[in-house]
């Protein structure tokens, strides 16, 4: 069976409502996750609040213990992880300006480090700390994901033993029906399927068009991504700029205040680890 556990196994739940289908569907499998199976949820600090308290929800609901995770600088790289919870997890980006900061500069399209750092290492570190899993020299993990099957560019990058959900043929319309049926649901817009405001509030891989959407919404969304611009220590200001093509987040926000509009050249949002 695609959802039948048998190893010790790592399920990264993202906080979407994908990755919550999937996890369901693990727990329906197997009459409840075995000892040897750990959920994990990386926190970067940028997540809407109300990703942190479906995260919470769900492990209430479905009494299945989930382990909260952000990345902390230290000096060995097997110990840039700590664990949180719902109380004490960050919730103004702590973890990724920590990541930036000793990084000296932010990343970009090219140099997406801050999924890697905050997302996959900093779950793989926790899971080599606990003995969970043999480390590889590649720095990943074997964490399953929750990637549909009508995501065929993230899952093309993944192994097919990691992504379940492609297995299943489970896609965007099956999961809007599954929480369409459920008591509780993720309390952010369902836009056919994807959740616009899910992940990194304003991550710089989202589409122009959706970013000019959720700083015309809420300008004070770009403080912190405005902020880090202004503070980021690079030496050079391609690196201190998420993007080369657009405006910075600062000038994007006082163009959405002054003149409830922006004039952004339409592309599409760029999928990532982070998940849906």
């Amino acid at each position: 069976m695609t959802f039948k556990l048998s190893e010790p196994s790592c399920i990264s739940f993202s906080g979407g409502r994908t990755s919550a289908y999937m996890l369901w569907r693990f727990i329906e499998a197997n009459d409840g996750l075995p000892d040897d199976c750990i959920v994990t949820f990386a926190n970067t600090g940028k997540e809407a609040e109300e990703t942190l308290r479906f995260v919470d929800r769900c492990s209430k609901e479905w009494n299945v213990p989930i382990v909260w995770l952000e990345y902390q600088w230290a000096e060995k790289t097997k110990d840039r992880w700590k664990v949180v919870d719902f109380e004490t997890a960050a919730r103004d980006g702590e973890p990724f300006e920590a990541l930036i900061h000793a990084k000296k500069y932010l990343p970009n399209p090219v140099a997406r480090f801050c999924t890697i750092e905050l997302k996959i290492r900093t779950i793989a570190n926790y899971l080599w700390s606990i003995g969970h899993v043999e480390k590889r020299s590649d720095g990943e993990n074997m964490a399953i994901v929750g990637i549909r099957a009508d995501e065929h560019r993230r899952a093309a990058k993944i192994e097919p033993h990691r992504r379940p959900l492609v297995a299943a043929g489970a896609t965007k319309e099956t999961v809007s029906q599954f929480w369409a049926e459920q008591p509780f649901d993720l309390e952010l817009p369902n836009v056919n399927g994807v959740t616009p405001h899910g992940n990194c509030d304003l991550c710089y891989l989202k589409g122009a068009n959706l970013i000019e959407s959720l700083i015309l919404e809420k300008p004070s969304r770009a403080d912190w991504w405005a902020k880090m611009e202004r503070e980021c220590p690079a030496t050079k200001q391609t690196g201190a700029k998420w993007r080369n093509d657009r405006p910075t987040y600062g000038e994007m926000q006082v163009i959405a205040r002054e003149q409830g509009q922006l004039a952004l050249a339409g592309d599409e949002t760029v999928p990532c680890f982070c998940g849906d």
